[in-house]
């Protein structure tokens, strides 16, 4: 990953006061092997680099955490009611948490695709629809910002969608990508080899 594009990716999230509220609220939450992911990230930098107001576009805020303790839904649901319990009311309705360790269990049933189990949080950034989305944020104890994006920022930077080379056939393609073009007609949308 570019050292440049993370010092931008950086800049631009702090740039965002919601986005870094809602940082320091799943900081302060403790959970294990935690990132803000995804649309909360990359819209951030498209907006930026659009010259929109930092929240345009961003209908909510993925919390991913990992606990393969438990991976009941009655254990997530505790750390789902946590989590809004620790939001102000403008922010609880936006923060979508989900525990990474279970994902494989609903996931086939309701995207139509298989899913074998994650080790860690960040591997599910590894099977998003593309590189542009897969990016994930954590805010330290000490305020440093640790990103985690394994297909690097180009994408994002270059406000270009192209298709997850792990997963070039994903389900939600069509769907995704019309939405975020929807909202960024600046957008460069790389279909899916036939």
């Amino acid at each position: 990953m570019s050292g440049d594009l993370k010092a931008r990716l950086e800049a631009m999230v702090r740039a965002s006061p919601r986005l870094m509220r809602v940082l320091t609220i799943a900081r302060d939450l403790g959970l294990p092997d935690w990132r803000i992911v995804s649309g909360a990230i990359y819209q951030t930098v498209w907006n930026a680099l659009t010259g929109r107001d930092p929240d345009y576009g961003v209908k909510d805020y993925d919390l991913f955490y990992y606990d393969g303790a438990d991976t009941s839904y009655e254990a997530e649901d505790v750390v789902i009611r946590r989590a809004a319990a620790a939001c102000p009311a403008d922010l609880a309705p936006l923060i979508e948490v989900r525990n990474q360790a279970r994902v494989h269990l609903w996931f086939e049933q309701r995207f139509g695709e298989p899913y074998a189990p994650l080790r860690c949080s960040d591997e599910a950034l590894e099977r998003f629809v593309g590189p542009a989305f897969a990016v994930g944020v954590r805010l330290e104890s000490d305020g440093r910002l640790d990103i985690a994006a394994p297909f690097g920022l180009e994408d994002i930077f270059a406000l270009r969608i192209r298709p997850n080379p792990n997963r070039p056939r994903a389900q939600g393609w069509p769907k995704v990508t019309a939405s975020a073009k929807a909202r960024w007609p600046e957008l460069l949308i790389v279909e899916p080899a036939v």
